[in-house]
């Protein structure tokens, strides 16, 4: 008994019973016009359920409380969402479908919106990892010098405080390819925080560190990779992950001006044939895809700063 008490009080949990009323709720009549494609919906919550009861039964107790929060929260919105739409026809059908028109217009389009998110990301990477490559070193050797460190760190707070999307003018004026633009901006949304970053992590390094290793005699090259990037890595992913926030929100917006593929391309593209399916499609996929990215660059920052403890 004490060994099924435990047990039985983690598998009920707030997302099971929201999976059942999600269930329920198909049950009630259709009050919109059209098919709903309600098989769709359900086989989606299905599947998130059956990762539900999988991280429960295999996974941590903490990561898996919170993968069932999440599944409660996408739970609710369906329920609400398909109230709204397919049941009681609340908002109107034109402009919101219901969620099983969405996920098989996703399946559908599913070629697509993949090479969608391939341009997208080339695109992200490209202009990031160059934007870093540069953005690091140069901030371990400005923010080295205290004098020299302190200006520069006020110019690159005020360099980045202009959104790079005024420059798209100037790019599409001066470089061969609109992708060369997107890449352009996403390195200038992603170069002033990085460099602000790096410098603040090295000018707050605690000095002893830095007199300890000199008195062993170490290089300034040395000093500056194991000694002062080390200890910089914190302030660094700072700066790293605000770039790549915002990185990815102008992209988006770049690819909406004069793109021909990307993701938001995808949104614009059916937004000016009003085929709102698409649209909300083109959404979800974007939101997915930065919460992918993100965790990643999160897991990484975890496992690189893990001597923090």
């Amino acid at each position: 008994m004490s060994a099924s008490g435990p047990a039985a009080r983690r598998l009920l949990r707030l997302c099971h019973f929201l999976f059942l009323l999600f269930l329920a709720v198909q049950l009630l009549p259709d009050g919109t016009a059209g098919p709903t494609r309600a098989s769709y919906a359900v086989v989606l919550v299905c599947m998130i359920e059956a990762a539900c009861l999988a991280v429960l039964a295999f996974g941590k107790g903490a990561r898996g409380g919170l993968f069932c929060d999440i599944a409660s929260f996408v739970y609710a919105v369906l329920i609400a969402w398909v109230v709204c739409t397919a049941k009681f026809n609340v908002l109107k059908p034109s402009f919101f479908p219901p969620p099983g028109r969405v996920f098989e217009q996703a399946l559908a389009d599913a070629k697509n919106i993949g090479i969608n998110i391939g341009t997208s990301l080339g695109i992200v990477a490209q202009g990031y990892l160059f934007s870093l490559l540069l953005a690091i070193p140069l901030g371990l050797f400005l923010g080295w010098s205290v004098r020299l460190g302190s200006a520069a760190t006020y110019i690159a707070k005020f360099l980045g405080s202009i959104p790079p999307v005024v420059y798209i003018p100037y790019g599409i004026a001066l470089l061969p390819t609109f992708r060369s633009v997107s890449v352009m901006v996403i390195f200038l949304a992603s170069f002033w925080p990085a460099l602000a970053g790096t410098m603040s992590g090295v000018l707050n390094i605690e000095r002893h560190i830095v007199d300890s290793a000199r008195s062993l005699g170490v290089g300034r090259l040395a000093m500056l990779f194991q000694i002062a990037l080390p200890a910089s890595l914190p302030q660094i992913f700072i700066g790293c992950n605000q770039g790549l926030s915002v990185s990815f929100i102008l992209l988006t917006s770049a690819e909406m001006i004069g793109a021909r593929s990307g993701l938001g391309y995808y949104v614009k593209n059916f937004s000016d044939l009003g085929d709102y399916t698409r649209i909300i499609v083109g959404v979800l996929v974007i939101g997915l895809v930065i919460s992918a990215i993100v965790f990643l660059f999160n897991s990484l920052q975890r496992r690189l700063l893990r001597w923090k403890g």
